[in-house]
């Protein structure tokens, strides 16, 4: 069975803080306030708000893109690309949209509060169980250390340590971290 787009899925998702949905063009506003907000934008693809308004508001884009709310407020912006694996020839049609690269950018407002976590867990939750993925990994600079401790504390697992190979606009040539999750692991973690 193929894998279904997160549009297919039933929304919104509530947990017990907050709503999850796929993210819509009247996001816009909400998100790029806190994503220009020091500490946020730094480790962003971009720290351009008309740059991030004009990428961000096209439909290939919101495809991939689900926010979090806690009473009525956008805090949180989280991505799914649903990606293919790497596979032989012979096999490739096994390894079609199998798996996904996450992403997320939280509002420091709700920080310390165990927001971020609850979110991105939901997520992965959607990922597994909602999607039927086998596997999620997600990208970080190592200087990013909220972000791969939150992933460290979802029980992701550090599988790469780049040595300068991703280019910063401040910070220059950085090191970069990958952290995965297999779908056997999720579930065994949930029992």
């Amino acid at each position: 069975m193929p894998t279904p787009a997160l549009h297919d899925l039933t929304w919104p998702v509530k947990t017990e803080r907050l709503l999850l949905r796929p993210a819509t063009s009247a996001d816009l506003d909400a998100v790029a306030r806190y994503r220009g907000k020091d500490g946020v934008s730094e480790w962003l693809p971009t720290s351009e708000p008309e740059l991030f308004r004009e990428r961000y508001d096209k439909p290939e884009t919101l495809a991939k893109f689900l926010v979090a709310e806690a009473d009525g407020v956008v805090i949180a912006d989280l991505m799914i690309a649903i990606e293919d694996a790497w596979a032989q020839t012979e096999v490739a049609g096994q390894a079609e949209r199998v798996q996904a690269e996450i992403g997320w950018a939280i509002d420091p407002e709700y920080g310390g509060r165990g927001l971020a976590t609850e979110a991105v867990r939901e997520m992965l939750r959607i990922c597994f169980d909602e999607l039927g993925l086998r596997r999620v990994a997600a990208n970080t600079f190592a200087g990013n250390e909220p972000s791969w401790r939150l992933m460290e504390r979802i029980g992701m697992r550090r599988e790469q340590h780049t040595i300068a190979d991703s280019l910063h606009r401040t910070h220059g040539w950085s090191d970069g971290l990958m952290y995965a999750l297999l779908a056997e692991e999720w579930r065994a973690r949930q029992d």
